[in-house]
């Protein structure tokens, strides 16, 4: 079954239910982003660059809705959409579920959500659209997240509240995530908020592309059965009435590295990525500092007895300051590396640096955010050779967004 029909077989499932819907809310924004891009060219067009905008890229124009219907006392349905100009889907679903949490007189107090979402990674991205308060752009962790990682499947959530603190565990069973690792992989870590819809198409390196022998561009659907194995992840979380959260999270897709599936022209591989994801959240008054740590592999074998495996890890430091108010500054180190085995191979792509961000929001009222953001990205990445180019490699980019509210 295809991501298209496991959502619409969600959304009819509550839909004799909307009709008798306590209340039906939505929220969202619009964005107009003007950029002063980085030299390389980006990602999004086929390059080796490492953020958004690089080369001839300097506008685009984007926007989210939340859309969420309070069905019952105890079940939620929502949606999330996003409008993206410069993707090659513009209208797209980021994610859409259906949420049942029975009541509790108790401490304990237990939901399930089927549907396609996100897993829980991110301790950034918590706005609406799945954006980030703070920043324009993500760190390296949740920009990838954001681009390659959907679950489609059931999540169960078991909390207990407590005086000081809410415990929470929660484990998954999904699927339709199996090319997870696949543009890791072959185009390294990238920062930028240009999220992938569940019916997105995702473009790889040109570089990536002439290797294969595949005409340009090439690309691939991120949200793919391939295999029929269920992947799963399961985590931990404390978050103290103090505003802070601990989290540890596994994420396996079990994925099998020998199967494969024609789409878009070419072979798309089911790929084994399996990770640790670690974050903290601290708040002392008005200072908020978010901690973020990620290590795992992603591999896939393409013939019987060459497996190749790519070992990935990045981190990143975000403190920001909200004084309470219209000026809201941050500031976020990032570093992240990419180390492929065997390394022996001819068409290396391992990598390793890290990227600074510094961002200023003004907020004059509620409906309105301003934001300016300076991303520096230093990276060496041996792939670039293959184009004749150094390895290292520094992208700088200036956004400017005036976004809107509703």
């Amino acid at each position: 079954m295809t991501g298209a029909w496991r959502l619409a077989s969600v959304l009819l499932a509550c839909a004799p239910s909307l009709a008798c819907a306590q209340s039906v809310s939505a929220q969202g924004y619009l964005d107009l982003r003007l950029a002063a891009p980085a030299r390389k060219q980006d990602w999004t067009d086929g390059g080796l660059g490492k953020t958004r905008f690089g080369g001839d890229s300097q506008t685009a124009f984007g926007g989210a809705a939340l859309i969420a219907w309070q069905v019952t006392p105890s079940v939620l349905a929502s949606a999330a959409l996003q409008l993206q100009s410069d993707q090659q889907r513009p209208l797209d679903v980021l994610e859409a579920s259906v949420r049942w949490r029975p009541a509790s007189t108790t401490a304990w107090r237990w939901s399930v959500k089927l549907g396609a979402f996100f897993p829980p990674v991110s301790l950034e991205n918590d706005d609406v659209g799945w954006t980030s308060p703070w920043m324009l752009t993500p760190s390296a962790i949740n920009s990838w997240v954001g681009e390659e990682l959907r679950s489609t499947g059931v999540e169960l959530r078991l909390e207990h509240r407590g005086e000081s603190a809410t415990w929470s565990v929660v484990a998954s069973a999904y699927g339709m995530n199996d090319p997870a690792g696949e543009l890791l992989a072959a185009r390294g870590w990238a920062l930028g908020d240009t999220s992938s819809g569940l019916f997105a198409r995702v473009r790889e390196p040109d570089a990536y592309a002439a290797r294969l022998g595949i005409a340009s561009p090439m690309v691939f659907d991120p949200f793919l059965e391939i295999d029929h194995r269920i992947g799963w992840y399961a985590g931990i979380a404390r978050d103290g009435v103090d505003g802070s959260r601990l989290a540890l999270l596994r994420y396996d897709n079990r994925g099998d590295p020998e199967a494969w599936t024609w789409n878009a022209g070419h072979r798309l591989y089911a790929w084994r990525t399996r990770f640790w994801s670690m974050g903290a959240r601290w708040q002392w008054g008005d200072v908020e500092l978010l901690s973020q740590a990620m290590t795992g592999n992603t591999a896939f074998e393409p013939v019987e007895g060459l497996y190749l495996d790519s070992k990935f890890s990045a981190g990143y430091l975000l403190l920001g300051w909200n004084p309470g108010g219209a000026w809201q500054p941050a500031i976020r180190i990032d570093w992240f590396t990419v180390h492929q085995l065997p390394d022996t191979l001819s068409n290396p792509r391992s990598e390793h640096g890290n990227a600074l961000t510094a961002a200023i929001n003004w907020r004059p009222n509620p409906q309105w955010r301003i934001t300016g953001e300076l991303l520096r990205v230093d990276s060496v990445r041996s792939q670039r050779l293959l184009g004749g180019l150094s390895p290292r490699q520094v992208d700088v980019q200036l956004q400017l967004s005036l976004r809107r509210y509703f």
